[in-house]
């Protein structure tokens, strides 16, 4: 019997509890899985896991309207106009929601094709995702980054029959592009009027012109339709590996993970105390949109928008003028608020420098030994670390997340000197974000955090180290990748539990402790296999001025290391310069070098790094547990990784702060 045969054998054996919540209305589906935009699937509803029983199915529309009755008297968003905070409640949000929905079903959408959303972080972005969705299609994020090509791919795809731009320049890709799209109705320009009048060319204000004459019943009986275990989000995977996957996310996923994860997550209704965010991450991303979007409407949050250049140097004056009470930032973004932090004090006098040294080294100390030093913990926070908060933005920040990618535990460390706890949430875009989160009641270095109440979690063919791969399953995971059913095969199991592709441990609290990816092992000409994450960790935790470690040895007889070193980022294309950073000059010169630049130090093979880098080197070798571990070789990069060079997928952010 064929794997494909198989899987949809098992498939029609699970059933819903019986529960009118888990029926009802409904598409029945005997599937846990499609690949077709329209398609319906059964939800992972057990009846013995109280999460999932007592949550009812709900759509995106639903959940919203629910807090807009619960929030209404609350501020929802914040945006920056004439350099002031101009405020939207949750009943005006919802409003404009509608109206833009309105506009759409003016411009015959298509039920289930896609409303394309190219730019910056916006309300107007915000309006898009979630009007599209009321009238019918399906939100999908395009990254502001890509080249008029990959904006071709995630079109056609998704079929899309609207697409909002930002501004000219991602209106040109568009342009490009639009010959070839046939599903393609129009195009709105959300920032500012277009520099040039083209049929189905819109700008905001005409497209919310559209839907003036649409019926209020006309958009609710849309939105009536629809139904909570159908497609409505779509977000594409990077590509890195092959063409992008378009992960395809039900109402469900949506609804019932923005529920459950923030719960762990410790997150506090607005109608209890208010949170406050800043939206600055890409919405294309799912991290973002469940962060940004989904989990604030649950929750009633306040969302603030940073401006469309946060990413390349603004986004601590925002921080500082919001004070926002949770944060979320993938490994990246802390690193670079570390390495800014880290070149303030090198600035500082003698004596301040001593003192916030000091200070920093018993917070970490009392954060590693809880209950030791609480005296003198409690003078250094007091006297130093809450005046260097503030400096960040973080004066009333009690929640910092990092998800995304695996975050290094010198970056936890450095946070924990400033009296700052990293929580991080481990997933993907096929669990709707977040599987495994940390919080202030799960939290234990350096795991994840525990999995999502209602979700559960196994490993897969464990070693003598009880390490085996991460599978995940609940009512967060995707509904199948559209277009793609051997994919869609590839990423399921026989019972449905999604392949992290993950490599990991969970200790006997439940704590799961990431140790590498079945992708990323390397098997040597000798079949040993090497995890190459912590090697390449020990590396950079050995060298300070090494940016990214590469490790190379699949199939060879020994180990080889690529390396780049630590340098400036141009604020405007946020590629990597040949300038090394503050903390790569002081490395230098504390070894005696007077190199500032990569070139100084590859073209004139500076004698002083070379050797402290082999040193390190030599000093990873020595805790290697085999000879097949030892790196032999190491050669220096001319240029650091970025997006822009193709050696990062877009699932990595670049910050220049």
């Amino acid at each position: 019997m064929s794997l494909q045969s198989r899987h949809k054998l098992k498939q029609v054996t699970f059933r819903c509890c019986g529960s009118p919540l888990s029926c009802g209305s409904l598409p029945l589906s005997e599937s846990l899985w499609t690949t077709k935009a329209s398609g319906s699937v059964r939800l992972r509803i057990n009846e013995a896991c109280r999460e999932e029983t007592t949550t009812e199915p709900l759509t995106v529309h639903q959940m919203f309207k629910t807090s807009v009755k619960r929030y209404g008297h609350l501020n929802a968003l914040a945006y920056k106009k004439n350099n002031q905070w101009e405020k939207i409640t949750f009943p005006e949000y919802y409003h404009c929601c509608r109206r833009a929905g309105k506009s759409f079903l003016k411009l015959e959408l298509k039920r289930f094709h896609g409303v394309g959303i190219l730019g910056s972080n916006s309300p107007e972005w915000f309006f898009s995702a979630i009007g599209g969705i009321m009238a019918g299609g399906i939100l999908t994020g395009i990254y502001s980054t890509n080249c008029p090509e990959a904006c071709h791919y995630v079109a056609s795809d998704s079929k899309a029959n609207i697409i909002m731009v930002e501004n000219q320049k991602q209106l040109e890709k568009i342009l490009q592009i639009r010959s070839r799209l046939p599903d393609l109705k129009a195009i709105v320009q959300y920032s500012g009027s277009p520099q040039q009048k083209l049929p189905n060319l819109y700008s905001w204000e005409e497209f919310l012109e559209l839907g003036v004459d649409v019926s209020d019943s006309e958009l609710d009986e849309m939105m009536d339709s629809q139904r909570a275990n159908q497609c409505c989000t779509l977000i594409y995977t990077s590509g890195t590996t092959g063409r992008p996957k378009g992960v395809m996310l039900s109402h469900d996923n949506i609804t019932w993970t923005a529920i459950h994860a923030s719960r762990a997550g410790d997150v506090s209704a607005g109608d209890v105390q208010q949170e406050t965010l800043v939206s600055y991450l890409p919405l294309s991303h799912i991290a973002a949109q469940m962060f940004d979007i989904w989990t604030a409407i649950q929750w009633g949050e306040m969302v603030y928008f940073a401006q469309p250049d946060a990413l390349k140097g603004s986004l601590v004056t925002t921080l500082t003028e919001v004070n926002p009470s949770n944060h979320m930032g993938v490994p990246r973004v802390w690193e670079k608020i570390m390495e800014k932090v880290k070149e303030e004090i090198s600035r500082c006098g003698y004596v301040k420098k001593k003192l916030v040294t000091w200070a920093m080294s018993v917070s970490l100390q009392h954060h590693q030994r809880p209950g030791e030093k609480q005296f003198l913990f409690a003078l250094a926070d007091s006297l130093v670390l809450e005046k260097l908060r503030a400096q960040l933005g973080f004066s009333h920040c009690h929640k910092f997340f990092s998800g995304a990618a695996p975050i290094g535990m010198e970056t936890i460390e450095f946070f924990l000197g400033l009296n700052i706890c990293l929580y991080e949430v481990y997933g993907m875009s096929e669990s709707t974000g977040p599987h495994f989160v940390s919080g202030p009641r799960a939290y234990k270095l350096p795991s994840c955090g525990k999995v999502i109440p209602g979700c559960r979690a196994k490993l897969s063919n464990m070693d003598s180290s009880n390490v085996g791969e991460v599978c995940c399953w609940g009512r967060n995971i995707f509904m199948g990748f559209l277009n793609m059913e051997d994919k869609t095969l590839e990423a399921l199991d026989e019972e449905g539990w999604l392949r992290s592709g993950d490599l990991g441990r969970i200790d006997q609290d439940g704590f799961l402790y990431i140790t590498g990816r079945i992708k990323e092992l390397i098997i040597t000409a000798g079949g040993e296999n090497i995890p190459p994450v912590p090697i390449e960790e020990a590396v950079k935790k050995e060298l300070p001025l090494i940016s990214n470690a590469m490790l190379i040895g699949d199939k060879r007889k020994f180990l080889s290391l690529l390396l780049t070193l630590k340098v400036t980022v141009n604020t405007e294309t946020t590629e990597p310069t040949q300038e090394l950073s503050l903390e790569a000059v002081q490395f230098c010169q504390h070894l005696g070098s007077q190199s500032t630049k990569v070139s100084d130090i590859i073209e004139g093979q500076d004698q002083e790094v070379y050797l402290a880098i082999q040193q390190g080197i030599d000093r990873v070798n020595a805790q290697a547990t085999s000879n097949a571990q030892i790196i032999q070789k190491w050669t220096i990069l001319p240029w650091d990784f970025s997006i822009a060079g193709g050696e990062l997928g877009k699932n990595c952010t670049t910050l220049a702060l």
